[in-house]
C-alpha cells in the first residue's frame, strides 16, 4: 500500500495562501474540478473520484482522524468508465456522501498542496507528503510541519475528518 503523511486545515485568507504557495512550489497551479462519491466501508474509506465523463480514480484509504500531521495508506487505481464504476459500488456498497471541490495542486518535493474550494464548507489545504519506501513517519511528519510553517498554517485550523465528515456534522 501506498503512504503519505498528510494534513488539513480551515483557510481563512486563499488568496494570501495561494500567494505563499507559489513562492515555494516547484510545480503548478494544476486546476481541477472534483466529485468524490464516498460508498460504505468497514475497513477505511472507499471514494469514487470523478474529474470528468472519461476520468477517474478508485481512492480506498486508512487515517485516523486527528488534526496534525498523521499516515494515510491508500491504493489508487485509474479508470476511464466513471458512470459504471459508480453504478456497479452504489449497488454493491451503498453511498454514504459526496464531496464536490474545486481544487488547485502545486508541487513541492515530494509534498502536494491542495487548496479546495469544497461546496457548502468553504476554503481548505490539504498537504501529502508522499513517503518513499525507506521513509519513517517521523520524517514525513517533520517535512509536513515545516511547509506548515513556511505557510503559516496555525494549529488551530487542522481539523480531524474528511470533507464528507464535516458535511454531514460529524467533525470539525
Amino acid at each position: 500500500m501506498n503512504r503519505n503523511v498528510e494534513i488539513k486545515a480551515k483557510v481563512a485568507d486563499p488568496q494570501r495562501l495561494a500567494q505563499l504557495v507559489r513562492a515555494i512550489a516547484d510545480e503548478g497551479p494544476f486546476e481541477f474540478r472534483q466529485t468524490d462519491i464516498f460508498f460504505a466501508c468497514e475497513n477505511g474509506r472507499l471514494k469514487l473520484r470523478e474529474f470528468s465523463a472519461e476520468r477517474c480514480e478508485l481512492i480506498f484509504y486508512r487515517r485516523a482522524n486527528v488534526g496534525g500531521p498523521k499516515e494515510s495508506q491508500y491504493v489508487l487505481a485509474r479508470g476511464n468508465e466513471p458512470a459504471t464504476l459508480l453504478e456497479a459500488l452504489t449497488l454493491a456498497y451503498g453511498q454514504t456522501g459526496r464531496v464536490i471541490k474545486n481544487r488547485t495542486l502545486f508541487l513541492v518535493g515530494q509534498t502536494r498542496i491542495h487548496l479546495d474550494s469544497v461546496e457548502g464548507l468553504g476554503d481548505f489545504m490539504e498537504l501529502e507528503v508522499v513517503l518513499r519506501d525507506d521513509q519513517s513517519i517521523v520524517e514525513g511528519e517533520s517535512i509536513a510541519s515545516a511547509i506548515m510553517q513556511q505557510l503559516e498554517i496555525p494549529d488551530v485550523a487542522l481539523i480531524e475528518g474528511a470533507y464528507v465528515d464535516l458535511l454531514a456534522g460529524t467533525r470539525w
